[in-house]
C-alpha cells in the first residue's frame, strides 16, 4: 500500500505486510545507493504488528519507480550471493577436504562402512 500526495509523487511511504527488519533495512540499504534517493528509511509501527513502512523521497522520479527499481536491484544481489555460495559449496565438495574428513563415510543405514 502506497501512501502520498497526489500532487508530488516523488514523495511517498509504502506499507509492507508480513514483513520486518529483514527486508527493510536491506531496500533500505539499497535504496540509500541509488543517486536518485535524497531520503529513505524505515519504520516497524509496532513490534506485535508484521508490517513495516518504508519512506522514499526523492529527487523529482516518481518514489514508487525507484522503490521498484531498488527492489530488482536487491534480488540482483541476492542472486549473486546465492551463485558465489552455491559455487563454493560445490568446490569444497570437489577438493580432498571433503575426502580427508570422511563425510560421507557413513550408509544409509547409519553404521561405517569399512574400506
Amino acid at each position: 500500500m502506497e501512501h502520498g500526495s497526489f500532487t508530488d509523487n516523488s514523495a511517498a511511504t509504502f506499507s509492507l505486510t508480513d514483513e520486518d527488519h529483514t527486508l527493510a533495512n536491506s531496500v533500505r540499504f539499497t535504496l540509500n545507493q541509488d543517486p536518485r534517493v535524497t531520503f529513505s528509511g524505515y519504520s516497524i509501527p509496532h513490534p506485535s504488528q508484521a508490517r513495516v513502512n518504508i519512506r522514499v523521497q526523492t529527487t523529482g522520479d516518481p518514489a514508487s519507480e525507484v522503490l521498484k527499481d531498488a527492489c530488482q536491484d536487491l534480488m540482483l544481489m541476492c542472486r549473486h550471493v546465492r551463485s558465489t555460495f552455491d559455487k563454493a559449496v560445490e568446490d569444497f565438495k570437489a577438493s580432498n577436504a571433503v575426502k580427508a574428513m570422511k563425510i560421507d563415510s557413513k550408509d544409509s543405514s547409519g553404521s561405517e562402512e569399512s574400506e
